[in-house]
């Protein structure tokens, strides 16, 4: 399998998810993914421009689109669920109406991208059973909830992977690390994504039902895959707390945040520390089991 494919950062990975992207980079880099940055490349339109005209924001993600193909590349990977929607959206406008797509484009466009998530990049291009391999610093003794939010892979016709109703993908990439991955019954559910500053109530009752779940469940930290999730759950989980009487302290990661960790990378290179809540215990305990385990092994 090709081992290079086109890079759509999106918006959010230049500011509040900075730390989504460096990750992202530094993963796909250690594992041998080629990510060519899509030259040129604009806001995807994100809810504003649908909610204008559905043929604005299929226009302005298609110039993304465009522009990989003139690159000649087929594959492009964004890592946020909804610059994911908004490119997908696109193809499937273009194969509604190819003239009028391509007529507001302003340009010519072959349709031949797929879009897929970091997630899809690193079960196609790497798999389980690779990735297990490559790690150096299995996350053993970690028990992390995969929050995917609701999202990633909804609706199904458009995200085309994982289940839409009990996604397991992220499960799986978990697993391949070390963690151990508790059943959460509410890994699809919603954070109240961007009401959190026009209605903040919901978000903090929303948010908090998650967090809470995932103590329930043992967890030690959450792992996410969606910039807008882990603002919800990590920089506002004060707000959550006080919502809600209660502290959580739950660290909430990227999952490229949690491959690097098992593959060896330095802290610093994964932008942990960007995160709002200390991952500090996590780190500790993920120690503690490496220490136990060197020790049994040097005593057998």
């Amino acid at each position: 399998m090709k081992r290079t494919v086109a890079y759509y950062p999106g918006c959010s990975l230049e500011g509040l998810a900075e730390e989504y992207d460096r990750s992202t980079r530094a993963v796909c880099r250690a594992l041998g993914l080629e990510l060519v940055e899509i030259p040129d490349w604009n806001c995807c339109g994100s809810t504003p421009a649908h909610g204008y005209t559905p043929l604005l924001s299929a226009a302005l993600a298609g110039r993304n689109l465009a522009l990989a193909e003139d690159a000649g590349l087929d594959v492009v990977m964004t890592p946020c669920p909804g610059c994911l929607k908004a490119l997908k959206g696109s193809l499937e406008k273009y194969r509604e109406d190819p003239a009028c797509f391509q007529d507001a484009l302003g340009r010519s466009f072959d349709g031949r991208v797929r879009v897929v998530s970091i997630l899809q990049l690193l079960l196609e291009r790497i798999g389980p059973e690779a990735l297990a391999q490559a790690v150096r610093h299995p996350l053993t003794g970690a028990n992390v909830v995969p929050y995917y939010g609701c999202l990633l892979t909804r609706p199904a016709s458009f995200a085309q992977f994982d289940d839409p109703e009990n996604p397991v993908s992220m499960d799986r990439i978990l697993e391949a690390i070390g963690c151990t991955v508790p059943d959460f019954p509410f890994k699809t559910e919603c954070c109240g994504a961007t009401y959190g500053v026009t209605r903040n109530p919901i978000v903090t009752g929303l948010t908090g039902r998650i967090l809470d779940m995932a103590v329930r469940v043992g967890a030690a930290a959450v792992a996410v895959a969606c910039p807008l999730c882990q603002q919800n759950l990590d920089l506002r989980q004060q707000q959550v707390e006080k919502a809600n009487h209660r502290s959580f302290r739950l660290p909430v990661l990227y999952i490229t945040q949690l491959v690097g960790l098992a593959l060896g990378l330095a802290p610093e290179d994964l932008g942990l520390d960007k995160l709002f809540v200390s991952p500090e215990s996590l780190l500790s305990r993920i120690d503690q089991a490496s220490d136990t385990a060197d020790s049994l092994s040097n005593a057998g």
